[in-house]
């Protein structure tokens, strides 16, 4: 299928959404969600862009410095743009100007939709200001991207595989002394040069975290920061890649030197975790029964007061996405999700112990497409 038909197929999925919601209108400012329909992502950061969709039409509401960009990628028939320089200050130079026009004029009368979770809340005040009735549409948008297409799986599984290498290179440089940055540059360096090697001209990168020591590693979420590994130091390595806009996740805690068993225990208990989680997953199983299934292997050996998050996230064009695998959601897995499978737990004073990789839901159950070593005795070093 070629790109601009599978974006007529999402366009003719969301209006179906928009007919049965009574819906004239749509209009997407997540970044991920307007590429998902519209095949164009700005760099954006503080000027506002938005995508139209109304029955018949599309059209996006630009920054002039994309207007380029977006007539050479978007799916949209027209193009309003809002200038900011000053050779232009006779034409349309605010963003919500432009677009209280747009709305009284091509959208007068509509009921709007809007991504009511991600829609800022100056831009719902000023649909809702302008008396346009609203509905949400985000959640239509979040099952549209929970299942995945041939195209967008293929992505996900280069992802996995360059995830892999570049593990492999930060590992194979491994030793007590370097830093926790210095150990990622190994790996982005082999991963950036392996894309750029066997994929010409595509967009690509790459986000690290690594903490290591015993407070750094109990704490999930850190950037990897200068300090140095140190013999017998709990070291958690995480590393997302995207290419092409879709990504996989791969992360590993390793041990240092002389670990205590008890560091080894924690280990295998979150190693073991993940192993039932894998287990679980199949069509049909709610997203809710996989992150029992490692909670339980916790819970068993005592450990489930330190366990500090769910059992894993969606992965596609958004770091993290449905499905959600934590105690209370009741979403039915179907064929084509991807999520990571990530179950620990932070033992203060001992380390965090967790491992991650990416999964695709099959017709029968799952596969991996990350497939870096994760058994105990591979991560002693």
């Amino acid at each position: 299928m070629t790109t601009s038909n599978r974006l007529d197929q999402r366009l003719a999925q969301i209006r179906q959404c928009m007919e049965a919601k009574g819906i004239d209108a749509v209009l997407l400012t997540d970044p991920n969600n307007s590429y998902y329909v519209s095949g164009f992502r700005a760099i954006s950061y503080s000027r506002p862009i938005v995508y139209i969709i109304q029955r018949d039409e599309t059209a996006y509401v630009i920054p002039d410095l994309e207007k380029e960009h977006a007539e050479q990628e978007a799916a949209a028939d027209d193009f309003f743009i809002y200038h900011e320089s000053a050779q232009y200050a006779e034409r349309e130079t605010s963003f919500t100007a432009l677009l209280n026009t747009i709305l009284e004029d091509r959208l007068k009368g509509c009921v709007i939709g809007l991504e009511m979770d991600l829609t800022s809340a100056s831009l719902y005040q000023l649909v809702k200001d302008m008396g346009h009735p609203i509905k949400d549409i985000g959640e239509d948008l979040i099952a549209m991207r929970a299942v995945k297409d041939d195209d967008e799986l293929y992505w996900i599984e280069q992802a996995g595989r360059l995830s892999d290498i570049a593990l492999e290179a930060s590992f194979a440089h491994l030793n007590s002394g370097m830093s926790e940055l210095e150990f990622d540059a190994y790996g982005d360096r082999k991963l950036l040069q392996t894309v750029s090697e066997e994929f010409p001209n595509i967009i690509a990168g790459f986000e690290n975290w690594t903490c290591s020591g015993v407070e750094r590693s109990s704490q999930p979420h850190l950037y990897s920061s200068t300090r140095v590994f140190m013999d017998n130091d709990v070291v958690v390595h995480s590393r997302q890649v995207w290419i092409n806009q879709y990504r996989a996740e791969n992360e590993r805690t390793f041990l240092l030197g002389e670990p205590t068993d008890q560091q080894k225990h924690y280990l295998q208990l979150a190693i073991d975790a993940q192993k039932a989680a894998m287990k679980t997953v199949r069509p049909g199983v709610k997203a809710k029964d996989v992150d029992m299934a490692a909670f339980r292997v916790f819970e068993q050996a005592g450990m489930s007061d330190y366990i500090q998050h769910r059992t894993g996230h969606g992965l596609g064009l958004s770091e993290h996405e449905e499905p959600y695998l934590r105690f209370d959601n009741d979403l039915v897995l179907q064929e084509g999700m991807v999520y990571t499978i990530e179950p620990g737990i932070y033992v203060p004073g001992t380390g965090g112990f967790r491992h991650s990789d990416t999964v695709i839901v099959t017709k029968d159950g799952s596969r991996r497409v990350t497939y870096f070593p994760g058994e105990l005795e591979d991560m002693l070093f």
